[in-house]
């Protein structure tokens, strides 16, 4: 029997780009917080270290489940894991805001989102929690939450931003077709 490396000398998940299907459909639940998840949780830290995120969610790195974690010492976003996340309350003004995307490669735009969210998920135990964030996490929860809908920046983007970077969507589709 191989003896198991340390998660740190594990190979790194790829990070599952645009236009790969996983990344328009809806995620599943998770009906069980197991050593399973826990596991794709630590993977999802490793790929958002990695690749110096706020946040990955669970369909980017090719698992369709309910789970993003968030962690970002420049912006104060605490490293946590949300599972069978449900954003309960909205509040403030709508703010715009220019946002990128792991999935989304060189294709930043300006995205409006209100600025404050309540959270209701589950913890890496299984235990249920609550949060209310009028800063930074709350930006990050709703573009995180979004891709656990099917829905990436390109949709939300203002009319401007999507024209100026249809460019970048098109070479992201060529790659992807070269690779095929």
């Amino acid at each position: 029997m191989a003896e198991r490396l340390p998660n740190e000398h594990l190979p790194q998940r790829p990070v599952v780009l645009f236009p790969d299907p996983i990344l328009r459909r809806k995620a599943k639940p998770v009906h069980v917080v197991d050593a399973a998840i826990r596991a794709l949780v630590e993977d999802m830290y490793r790929v958002m270290d990695a690749e110096e995120g706020a946040g990955v969610a669970a369909p980017q790195v090719g698992e369709s489940l309910r789970i993003f974690v968030t962690g970002t010492h420049e912006r104060g976003v605490p490293r946590k894991a949300y599972i069978n996340p449900v954003l309960v309350d909205f509040g403030g003004e709508l703010e715009s805001m220019d946002e990128g995307c792991l999935s989304l490669p060189n294709v930043r735009g300006s995205v409006r989102r209100p600025t404050q969210v309540t959270i209701r998920a589950l913890d890496i135990d299984g235990k249920e929690f609550t949060e209310t964030s009028s800063d930074f996490s709350a930006r990050v929860w709703q573009h995180e939450f979004d891709h656990l809908e099917g829905i990436l920046i390109i949709d939300k983007m203002s009319p401007i931003d999507r024209l100026r970077v249809r460019r970048a969507l098109k070479d992201l589709k060529l790659s992807v077709d070269r690779i095929d």
